[in-house]
């Protein structure tokens, strides 16, 4: 009885995931102390459990779609650290962000697609296994992209310790989703797995929520000081960063030939980053700068509420076109 409450739950937290995250933040806003135990190493720990949750679901088919489909994931992942790094360093100078908002939005920009993209994909009639490869090779070129593309993008503005940023990307990314992926093969077929799994949407939520809780105290003196104006204009940034991927991730999809499912896909995954990694490593690498993680964190709640939108919109519109 007890195990089917906490199902219900997790299954209520994975359909209500953007409502959980915000809850949160104005919750931490009005009560900051709730989420200072959310720090350094802490805050590592729980992207951790994120990842690991991520490599828990996924297959050994799901690795083989990076060898089925190569030129797909190909262009997937190109599109995916092409667009986003330059959408983000255009912004800034657009926006002519300070120095610490700048770092919060390129390194946003310049991490692998976010998780929940592959739900998204499902949502709209996507090509979920193409989702789940875009997903899987980001997630791995990560620990050599985001430092490099950092480096590109950002290195004027701070010095980026980008073997210090792959290790930790290598810590918080690779070695959780491993072990995931090690579970998943060795106990797939115990009788207790699938309820295992059953409960990781639920966690990875709750985990999501604590690191945007944490973000949320860091800031905020930051964020009382500056008033709602800093809000605004944070939020303004990051929605002309997610919009703008969605669109030409569409348009990158189409330039391809690839066919309706795919498309959305690749606008999915490309506007969709791992907010939660950019908000670990803000607070790891750039700790002078505390602003630097309030775009990230704003991105963790916006790409989750955007992508239902949008995953909305496409199912809206194969309704009208199903209709006519």
């Amino acid at each position: 009885m007890k195990l089917k409450i906490i199902q219900n739950i997790s299954r209520w937290l994975a359909a209500n995931a953007s409502l959980t995250v915000i809850a949160v933040a104005v919750f931490t806003f009005f009560v900051p102390d709730a989420f200072n135990w959310v720090r350094g190493n802490t805050q590592t720990v729980i992207l951790g459990i994120i990842m690991l949750t991520m490599g828990l679901t996924l297959t050994t088919q799901d690795f083989r779609i990076l060898a089925h489909r190569p030129l797909d994931i190909f262009i997937g992942a190109c599109a995916q650290f092409l667009i986003m790094p330059c959408v983000a360093y255009l912004l800034v100078h657009v926006f002519h962000l300070e120095p610490a908002l700048a770092l919060g939005i390129l390194l946003v920009g310049c991490c692998p697609g976010g998780v929940s993209s592959n739900i998204m994909s499902y949502l709209c009639h996507g090509d979920v296994a193409f989702s789940v490869g875009m997903t899987c090779a980001s997630t791995l070129l990560a620990p050599v992209m985001t430092p490099l593309l950092m480096e590109l993008t950002a290195g004027q503005i701070i010095e980026i310790d980008a073997i210090g940023m792959f290790l930790n990307i290598l810590i918080v990314t690779i070695i959780p989703v491993g072990i995931g992926c090690f579970l998943n093969y060795t106990y797939s077929k115990k009788e207790v797995f699938p309820t295992i799994q059953s409960l990781m949407p639920g966690l990875s939520v709750t985990c999501l929520a604590c690191i945007v809780g944490g973000v949320i105290s860091t800031v905020h003196d930051d964020l009382v000081a500056r008033g709602f104006l800093l809000f605004v204009w944070t939020f303004g940034v990051v929605f002309c960063h997610n919009t703008l991927g969605y669109l030409l991730g569409w348009m990158s999809g189409r330039l391809a030939g690839f066919n309706e499912a795919k498309k959305r896909t690749i606008s999915i995954e490309v506007g969709m980053q791992n907010a939660g990694l950019a908000t670990v490593l803000a607070g790891t690498f750039f700790a002078a700068q505390p602003l630097a993680v309030l775009p990230c964190a704003i991105s963790c709640a916006w790409h989750s509420i955007s992508g239902t939108i949008l995953a909305g919109l496409f199912l809206q519109f194969d309704k009208r076109k199903s209709n006519k």
